[in-house]
């Protein structure tokens, strides 16, 4: 497969870093319950913060309601009362995240935690869609090990426990009237069962089953708001992932929604702040349409109401879907769309009237015209296992012989998607083509692709990479000799791999929040994580209390071959990062100074598993993008 590009030409200039990494102007922008005031995120005090304003009004009219000065704040969330809005807060990365109540009749007042809890608990949800006015669910670990669920009275702070776990891997569904209506357990060799329960009883019945290792991020599963079904990701005799309802009594499956060679994108189960799986009606909470994967997402309706909404909202922009919002009437609309050379750009659209209006976009100082299109590619793998993938190449510049960067998405349980990419849109600014291939083990391609990962960490999955950069070197878009490896969380383990089982093929390497050790990797992870690892870091890597299979784990790991790094290494890290934590940096980088390998190695202190903080992203750009023109021969700004 070729990828022409845009023709070729003066290079564009360079856009400085400040201007990708700066926060948002209008970000998650979300619709009150009664369409007339539009909530979103816009710098204040230094820091991403919640203003609200009228639907008609603009920022100049609008009123900052959190005062954040530490960590900018991410998500946001209505409640049914026009006086509440609430919010989620952790304390520099460390991902104890709390509920914040604020007063929209008093935005200068202090905001009310409505969630104290000890360290090391935290906010998982908050969902204030419920039959019960005034009141929020929230899933919570007050006990380290156990999320259970609770009513928050939003005025009152009140909590009271709704459900209670007794086995931390066991999940529970909850429906609009805040019952448990569903379980989902495992068993012991990870097979996944669907039980409804009666919350008079506490009886449950298994109406359904699905295998383990083809969902390592659980199984997508969502109540509907009676209870009375739930709609389940699952793979069926298909090797595509589809959406299925399962009937409460009986246990009947219908196909809800289902494309053709694509699967159910469930990305949005790594994050919130991911596009969703799933858009959900405000107005009767029933689901509407689903997204699934492809060169460009797909938006499947399934609800005839909203597929007309859909179709009007579609004819705004050449984007995708990314974000919806209606009032309760869902008549008026707030549309977030996707776009490879354009930030998250927002549109109002009225359904009774018909009009739309495009909203503040959220980074004004770039130009879609000096951005980089990103074209989707294919190839197959060494053994055929087909790949997907997706190549940005710079503009203004012959698509051949460029220096290259390798670009691995983290997980490894998710999948890089089409759509605007700042760490992309840099680099290819710079001079350098991106190539971020989804290699096996990435969700969104099948169950086949998927599960042939199982016990490759390392290998198989390290071949895909060096085979997408082989392939980038045969059609002539790379220069061999001048290739980086770079990637953060699980693509900071596979740029370590890349300089160790393959010590010879990168010119230069970026490490950013990655695994260099995965037995410790595993034993210090939160203890409410360890207790659901058995279809994803188990069944994938290995099991740490078996020694044979740590032998093995160990041999996986950077850490065990630190001896053979020569590549030129840049490593950053949060400093209070739960997830992957600072030793797993530490131990790589005291060696290589030892040897006098050229490491360079930065860590925040107030940041966790990734840099949310403006300042500190571009302080780690910058010191990628010199690391890059050093060693790869990139662009660089005269002020990097």
């Amino acid at each position: 497969m070729t990828v022409t590009g845009r023709p070729t030409g003066q290079q564009p200039a360079l856009i400085d870093i400040e201007s990708f990494f700066a926060d948002p102007e209008f970000g998650s922008p979300s619709l009150s319950p009664d369409g007339t005031r539009i909530a979103y995120l816009a710098p204040a005090h230094g820091r991403r913060n919640v203003w609200v304003r009228g639907i008609d009004e603009t920022h100049d009219d609008a009123v900052c309601v959190t005062h954040d000065t530490r960590r900018g704040i991410t998500t946001h969330l209505w409640t049914d009362d026009p006086r509440w809005l609430l919010y989620l807060q952790d304390t520099d990365g460390n991902e104890d995240w709390h509920l914040h109540r604020v007063d929209l009749d008093a935005p200068d007042e202090p905001a009310v935690d409505l969630t104290p809890m000890d360290p090391g608990s935290r906010v998982f949800a908050a969902d204030p869609e419920t039959t019960v006015p005034g009141t929020v669910i929230a899933w919570m670990n007050p006990r380290p090990l156990y999320v259970d669920v609770f009513r928050i009275d939003v005025a009152t702070g009140e909590r009271t426990p709704l459900v209670e776990r007794t086995d931390p891997a066991e999940t529970f569904l909850v429906d609009r009237t805040g019952r448990a209506s569903w379980f989902v357990s495992q068993d012991a060799d990870g097979t996944y069962e669907l039980a409804a329960a009666d919350p008079e009883t506490g009886s449950r019945h298994v109406v359904h089953r699905a295998g383990g290792p083809e969902h390592p991020m659980g199984l997508f599963a969502v109540p509907t708001p009676d209870g009375s079904a739930v709609l389940v990701g699952d793979y069926q005799d298909s090797d595509d992932l589809r959406l299925l309802r399962v009937d409460r009594t009986t246990g009947e499956q219908t196909v809800l929604a289902a494309v053709e060679g694509h699967s159910l994108d469930t990305l949005s189960a790594a994050s919130d702040a991911l596009p969703p799986t799933v858009f959900v009606s405000r107005r009767t909470g029933e689901v509407v349409a689903a997204r699934f994967t492809g060169d460009r997402p797909r938006i499947v309706p399934v609800d005839p109401h909203f597929a007309e909404i859909q179709a009007a909202l579609e004819t705004l922009s050449d984007g995708v879907l990314g974000w919806v919002h209606s009032d309760l009437d869902e008549q008026r609309w707030l549309v977030t769309f996707l776009h490879d050379r354009e930030p998250q750009t927002t549109w109002f659209y009225d359904h009774t009237t018909g009009d739309a209006r495009r909203l503040d976009g959220g980074a004004p100082a770039l130009d879609p015209a000096g951005l980089a299109p990103m074209a989707a590619v294919r190839f197959p793998a060494r053994d055929g296992l087909p790949l997907h993938a997706f190549l940005t190449l710079p503009v203004g510049v012959a698509p051949e012989g460029l220096p290259l960067v390798l670009l691995v998405h983290g997980g490894p349980w998710m999948h890089d998607t089409w759509g605007y990419n700042r760490t992309v849109q840099l680099l290819a600014n710079r001079g350098y083509a991106v190539l971020q291939v989804n290699f096996r083990g990435s969700t969104g391609y099948g169950r086949r692709h998927l599960t042939a990962a199982v016990g490759e960490f390392a290998g198989a999955m390290h071949d895909d990479l060096i085979d997408a950069a082989d392939w980038a070197v045969a059609q002539g878009y790379a220069d061999p000799a001048r290739i980086a490896i770079a990637g953060g969380s699980y693509g900071g383990y596979a740029a370590l791999v890349g300089v160790t089982v393959t010590p010879d093929r990168f010119a230069a390497a970026v490490d950013y929040v990655g695994i260099s050790d995965l037995a410790n990797f595993l034993a210090t992870l939160p203890p409410f994580v360890r207790a659901n690892m058995t279809n994803n870091w188990i069944r994938y890597v290995g099991d740490p209390d078996d020694p044979d299979q740590l032998a093995d784990m160990r041999r996986r790991s950077p850490i065990t071959m630190v001896d053979r790094i020569r590549t030129p290494l840049l490593v950053a890290q949060g400093a209070n990062d739960v997830r992957v934590v600072q030793a797993e940096s530490d131990n790589i980088v005291a060696p290589l100074r030892e040897r006098g390998v050229p490491v360079e190695y930065l860590v925040a202190g107030d940041e966790g598993h990734g840099f949310e903080n403006p300042e500190n992203q571009v302080m780690l750009h910058r010191a990628i993008e010199r690391h890059l023109a050093e060693h790869l021969g990139g662009r660089r700004a005269a002020a990097g």
